[in-house]
């Protein structure tokens, strides 16, 4: 009807021109045509911003599941240039400068010169060659470059999803999070790196960055994936209809809490990595000819062990990993007694491989003196086995109301 009605008026107000009609008139017909097509501008318009809907939810969860993967890429590549110390060899931040390494042989040396300057070349790599010191500088350029890759990869979406209508009320805020939490993990890995180029006359220690920074650094990378994944799942898989009875309300919270266990056994990684802890006492099940070690309390006051004193952290980790290994076959063994749906058996078996898998390659890195490609492959599984627990928990969801 819209349509027909502004058929006649354009075609009216031809016949108006066409009769040389009064100049009153014409200008009405073209006041009221301007009107119509505004009015038409603005219905296309809206038009073109969609609804969320089942559709919008499923691109949106997959590009979240994407942006999820970005970070395990950019966790993994941390981890390696962790274990290659090579993290120190950029001694300062720019934004969009540092984005081109050196090219020119003047560059390169100008690079080295700077680096020079700092405690860990002339403590630790004094005899570092050009050739040495641009392979450690392309390992810590390619993880800064990633970390712009993950930026581009949650903000430009965001700004073009937004403007298309595919987030409703709830779903902006999320994903305004997302991407504020990657601005702040840019940020928090400057200020980590900062740690390991200060001088530090009073320590003996070779340089290194703060394992506390380092820790917070691998955790708020390890939030950004848990909640980018989480998500995305939510959006991709449809909640499953259960009868919430007593016991499956138990084993929802046993599952929440094994999955707890599980990031805070990965945190506590961070504080091994960063001591270079699984570097003492190298075997398993015992530290040494004894379960519990002599200098396992050695530092005064006491709390400083569990977060400076190597031997205390690699107890601590040991602890934590059994503890995960164990919670997990428990999950494992109650779930075969209960009736759930066939995507969260699945995903609850795959838990329980990954546990097995994962404890077996923390042990072979610890026994053999921590290999730079088995240590990353334990950094790795670490992040698997995060993975399956959040898959877990995602198939054990509520419905919502």
């Amino acid at each position: 009807n819209n349509y027909l009605i502004l058929v006649n008026t354009r075609a009216l107000f031809i016949l108006c021109l066409q009769q040389q009609r009064s100049p009153q008139l014409r200008q009405w017909f073209v006041r009221r045509n301007q009107s119509t097509l505004t009015v038409e501008s603005a219905v296309r318009s809206k038009a073109a911003a969609v609804a969320p809907n089942a559709a919008t939810n499923r691109i949106v969860g997959r590009w979240l599941i994407g942006c999820s993967g970005l970070v395990v890429g950019a966790v993994v590549l941390g981890g390696v240039t962790r274990l290659t110390e090579s993290g120190l060899s950029m001694v300062d931040w720019h934004l969009v400068k540092e984005m081109k390494p050196p090219q020119s042989e003047e560059e390169w040396q100008a690079e080295f010169s700077k680096y020079q300057q700092f405690p860990e070349f002339k403590i630790l790599n004094h005899g570092m060659t050009l050739s040495e010191f641009k392979f450690i500088f392309f390992m810590e350029w390619g993880h800064r470059m990633w970390g712009r890759l993950v930026g581009l990869a949650y903000i430009l979406p965001t700004i073009y999803f937004w403007r298309k209508g595919y987030f409703n009320r709830s779903l902006k805020g999320k994903v305004l999070g997302l991407c504020g939490f990657v601005f702040f993990q840019g940020l928090l890995g400057w200020y980590m790196v900062k740690s390991g180029l200060e001088d530090k006359p009073e320590s003996h220690d070779v340089p290194r960055v703060s394992q506390y920074r380092l820790t917070a650094h691998l955790g708020s990378a390890l939030l950004l994936y848990v909640a980018s994944l989480w998500t995305g799942l939510t959006l991709l898989l449809p909640a499953h209809k259960m009868v919430e009875t007593k016991q499956l309300m138990q084993f929802r919270r046993f599952a929440k809490g094994t999955g707890g266990l599980v990031f805070l056994t990965a945190l506590s990684g961070a504080f091994v990595a960063g001591l270079d802890a699984g570097l003492v006492y190298n075997s398993f099940p015992k530290m040494a000819d004894r379960w519990i070690p002599d200098d396992l309390l050695a530092f005064s006051p006491t709390i400083k062990n569990f977060f400076e004193n190597p031997t205390t952290v690699q107890f601590d980790h040991r602890i934590l990993g059994i503890s995960s290994l164990a919670a997990i076959t428990g999950l494992y063994l109650f779930s075969r007694r209960m009736v759930l749906p066939r995507r969260a058996k699945v995903a609850i078996g795959l838990l329980a491989a990954m546990a097995y898998t994962q404890v077996a390659l923390g042990i072979s890195t610890l026994l053999l003196y921590v290999p730079t490609p088995l240590a990353a492959t334990h950094q790795s599984g670490s992040v698997a086995l995060l993975t399956f627990a959040i898959w877990v928990l995602a198939e054990l969801r509520k419905m919502p109301k």
